[in-house]
C-alpha cells in the first residue's frame, strides 16, 4: 500500500505543478516488479503526454538507484454526462455502520456474506466473497493524505478481497489497475470483490471501490500463486514457511 500511495502522491504533485489539478486521475496502473525495503526512497516523474482533455504521467519508485515499481496515470478532463440512457449495475455494496471501527493498527474492517461486517480478527478465512473497509493511514509524516492517494493505496488490497480463501492468502499481486469516475468523498473507502478467474497459478481479481455515496471505481489485480509463503490477512503472519 505505501508504494502505490507514494507514486500517487508524486504524480498528483506533478499534476498540480503542471496546472492540471482540475483533471481527474481516471486510470492508475502500478507494476510491482521488485520487493521494496524500508530504506531511503525517491520517486521520479515524467510527463508523457499533455493535451486539452487528457494528460499522461509516469512515475518510478527508486531505492538504492534501482527501480522497484512504476506507475502510469491517465488524467481526464470531466464534462457533462450525455442525456441518453446507458446500462449500469444500479446497486452498490453497503458500508459498515459508522460506529464500527477496527481494533488493530491495520485500520481495516472485513465483510463476509455469512458474518457481515466485523473486526479484522473476527473475519472468516472461507471461500465466500470478501469485502473490506479502510480508514486513512498517512504515508508521509506531517502530511495529510489526499482522496486520490487514499484510493491508490487501498486499490492494492483488491488482492486480499479477491484471493483470500479458506487456506489464507496464497497469491501475491504483481500489479494494480485502478479506474475512477470520481474521487472518494471522504477518507473511508470500501472494496467489494465482483469477479475472479484463475488458471495454472495465475489469477485475475476485480473489485469495485465504494464510499458512503456509492461506487466510484474499480480495481483489478493479477495474482501469482505463492503457496509456500501464504499469510493470514487478519494478522499478516505467515501460515506456511518456504522450504529450507
Amino acid at each position: 500500500m505505501p508504494i502505490s500511495g507514494a507514486l500517487a502522491r508524486a504524480t498528483e504533485r506533478a499534476a498540480h505543478d503542471l496546472g492540471i489539478g482540475h483533471m481527474l486521475p481516471s486510470r492508475f496502473t502500478l507494476d510491482l516488479f521488485k520487493p521494496a525495503r524500508q530504506v531511503p526512497t525517491t520517486t521520479n516523474v515524467r510527463l508523457v503526454r499533455r493535451g486539452r482533455r487528457l494528460c499522461l504521467i509516469d512515475a518510478v519508485f527508486v531505492q538504492d538507484g534501482q527501480a522497484v515499481a512504476r506507475s502510469s496515470t491517465l488524467f481526464l478532463a470531466s464534462d457533462q454526462t450525455p442525456s441518453g440512457a446507458v446500462w449500469t449495475a444500479g446497486r452498490a455494496p453497503l458500508p459498515p455502520p459508522r460506529e464500527l471501527v477496527p481494533d488493530s493498527p491495520e485500520l481495516r474492517l472485513y465483510f463476509s456474506e455469512s458474518a457481515g461486517w466485523g473486526q479484522t480478527a473476527s473475519a472468516e478465512p472461507s471461500g465466500e466473497r470478501k469485502q473490506s473497509w479502510h480508514f486513512a493511514m498517512p504515508m508521509v509524516e506531517g502530511e495529510p493524505m489526499t482522496p486520490f492517494q487514499m484510493a491508490a493505496s487501498v486499490a492494492d488490497v483488491a488482492n486480499v478481497v479477491s484471493n483470500w480463501g479458506s487456506e489464507g492468502l496464497q497469491f501475491i499481486n504483481a500489479d494494480v489497475t485502478l479506474a475512477l469516475v470520481r474521487r472518494p468523498i471522504e477518507m473511508e473507502i470500501g472494496l467489494s470483490a465482483i469477479d475472479r478467474v484463475e488458471a495454472d497459478g495465475i489469477s485475475v481479481g476485480t473489485a469495485v471501490m465504494f464510499d458512503r455515496a456509492g461506487v466510484f471505481g474499480t480495481t483489478t489485480v493479477l495474482g501469482l500463486a505463492n503457496t509456500l509463503r501464504s499469510v493470514d490477512p487478519r494478522t499478516l503472519e505467515r501460515i506456511a514457511e518456504p522450504a529450507s
